[in-house]
C-alpha cells in the first residue's frame, strides 16, 4: 500500500512540474485508445497478469471504457517450500488455483490534459463489472510406497495420509487439470488514478494505481485447511502501453 500511494505522489509532482500541458490550444486530441498493460497486485505473484482496455471519448474530459483483466489470483497465506529430495518448489496446502477473468465497463475523467510531447495526461478511472472465476486443480508430484523414484500426480487433498510435505517432490505440469477446472460467477469493482506519460501523439505510455474488489458469489477453496473467502480486495499496479488515435 505505502509503496503505490507513492507512485501516486510521484505522479502528480510531475503533473505539477509540466503545468503548461494541462490546458493548452495545442493539446493533442484523440478519439479512441488501446492499450495493454502488465499488472502487479496483492493478491497475485511477481507478474498479477494482463489487463487489455478500449476506451473512445464521450466528451472532450470522459471516455468510455471496455476492459479485460486475466489474473492468477492466490491465496494470501501460500508460501512456496522446496521438496528435501528434489529442490523443486510447491505450496504446501493449497488445492486450486484461482484464475480470474474480469469484465469491466466504465469511465475514465481526464483531470489533467497533455500538450502532444510534454507533460503529464492524468485521469480518475472507475469501471465494474461480471467475473468469470477459473478454480482449476493444484496437482503435487509425490513419491508412491516412500520411493523418491516413482513418483504419481493427483490434486493435493489434505486428507490424503500420502500427501504430507515429506512426500511431496514437486508441482504437477503447467497446465495439468486445468480441464477439470470449475467456473464461479462473481462481479469486480475498480478505482484508480492513470498516468499517461508518452511523447509520441499516437502512442501511450504509463501507469495506474489503485484498488480493485473481486466478489464471488461463494467461497473459492483455494487452500482447503485455512480460512477461504469469496471476497477479495486487492491494491494495484498496472504499467501499459497502446496506441491512440
Amino acid at each position: 500500500m505505502k509503496q503505490v500511494l507513492n507512485l501516486v505522489l510521484i505522479g502528480l509532482s510531475l503533473s505539477l512540474v509540466c503545468p503548461a500541458g494541462a490546458q493548452t490550444q495545442d493539446s493533442y486530441e484523440y478519439n479512441s485508445e488501446f492499450t495493454w498493460g502488465i499488472n502487479k497486485n496483492s493478491a497475485g505473484g511477481f507478474i498479477g497478469g494482463l489487463v487489455f482496455k478500449k476506451a473512445r471519448k464521450l466528451t472532450s474530459t470522459m471516455l468510455e471504457t471496455y476492459g479485460l483483466e486475466v489474473m492468477n489470483v492466490k491465496h494470501p497465506q501460500e508460501v512456496r517450500h522446496s521438496s528435501i529430495y528434489t529442490g523443486n518448489f510447491f505450496i504446501f496446502g493449497k488445492s486450486n488455483y484461482l484464475y480470474a477473468l474480469r469484465f469491466q465497463y466504465g469511465r475514465d475523467f481526464i483531470l489533467f490534459s497533455k500538450a502532444p510531447q510534454q507533460g503529464v495526461e492524468i485521469k480518475a478511472v472507475f469501471a465494474a463489472g461480471p467475473s468469470l472465476g477459473v478454480v482449476a486443480p493444484y496437482y503435487i508430484e509425490r513419491t508412491v510406497d516412500n520411493s523418491i523414484w516413482t513418483s504419481r500426480r493427483e490434486q493435493y487433498n489434505p486428507a490424503n495420509p500420502d500427501h504430507v510435505y515429506s512426500k511431496i517432490l514437486g508441482t504437477g505440469n503447467i497446465f495439468e487439470g486445468l480441464g477439470d477446472s470449475k467456473i464461479q460467477l462473481g462481479t469486480n469493482l475498480k478505482a484508480a488514478i492513470n498516468f499517461e506519460l508518452g511523447f509520441l501523439k499516437s502512442q501511450v505510455t504509463g501507469f495506474e494505481v489503485g484498488v480493485l474488489v473481486d466478489s464471488y458469489f461463494k467461497k473459492i477453496e483455494i487452500m482447503p485447511s485455512t480460512e477461504n473467502k469469496a471476497i477479495y480486495p486487492t491494491v494495484f499496479f498496472t504499467m501499459f502501453y497502446g496506441n491512440r488515435k
